[in-house]
């Protein structure tokens, strides 16, 4: 009987291909958040801008990084990024509209913290956002 060698590879290749890319998916969004918490403390608590244009700056600076990072490593996609980026874009807008509200209705009715309101509002949209970049965005790179 031969051994089985056990590696890195080897135990990625058992996890089913979708959720080896929500796990990706995961990973970028938390890399994002840094980003988009980052720049919204930034300009909210450091410039004093309202704090729905620091959150929409933060969520539009993370947006743009997650799409790169989502194209090339999370999803490997090489679709005509034109269109592609143009449709992550829109799907990140209406992120960020459910993220805005969620924003509003546990801040200002709920009165919740801003920033923990911020962060059940991002966990919150995170479904949507995986969802919808893996059967629309990056639907042609699907395994």
């Amino acid at each position: 009987m031969s051994e089985q060698k056990f590696s890195f590879s080897y135990i990625l290749s058992l996890i089913p291909p979708r959720f080896l890319s929500f796990i990706k998916f995961g990973i970028t969004g938390a890399c994002g958040l840094v980003i988009d918490f980052s720049l919204t403390w930034f300009f909210k608590d450091v410039v004093h801008i309202n704090k729905f244009l620091a959150n929409a700056i933060g969520f539009t600076t993370a947006v743009i990084c997650n799409y790169f990072i989502n194209r090339l490593w999370t999803f490997r996609n090489k679709d005509e990024i034109g269109k592609q980026m143009a449709a992550f874009i829109t799907v990140s807008l209406i992120g960020l509209m459910f993220n805005s509200c969620f924003i509003y209705l546990f801040n200002h009715v709920f009165t919740i913290n801003f920033y923990i309101s911020k962060m059940m509002a991002i966990i919150l949209v995170f479904f949507w956002n995986f969802s919808a970049n893996y059967f629309f965005v990056f639907r042609s790179s699907k395994q």
